[in-house]
């Protein structure tokens, strides 16, 4: 009697298990799917860091510029004697 209940406990597990892989390898395409669209995400976020980093890069080199020209700009109204 003890050996049926042992018996059937294992088979309920199994079944149980079974059906809970079953799910499992239904929903795999879905998460597949899932796992390449955070893929791509993930490189499209990659390229928009690239890009800000170049815009950050040009920014501070224009900032340069700017207060280069500000600097002659100054000496050219200082050798004109300050006429604004």
């Amino acid at each position: 009697m003890v050996k049926w209940i042992v018996l059937a406990a294992v088979l309920f597990g199994l079944l149980v298990l079974g059906l809970a892989v079953r799910r499992v390898l239904t929903r795999l395409p879905r998460l597949q799917r899932a796992a390449l669209a955070l893929q791509d995400r993930q490189q499209q976020a990659e390229d928009l860091q690239r890009v800000a980093l170049t815009v950050q890069d040009r920014a501070e080199a224009m900032q340069q510029q700017v207060e280069t020209l500000q600097q002659r700009l100054v000496l050219i109204r200082t050798k004109r004697g300050g006429d604004d």
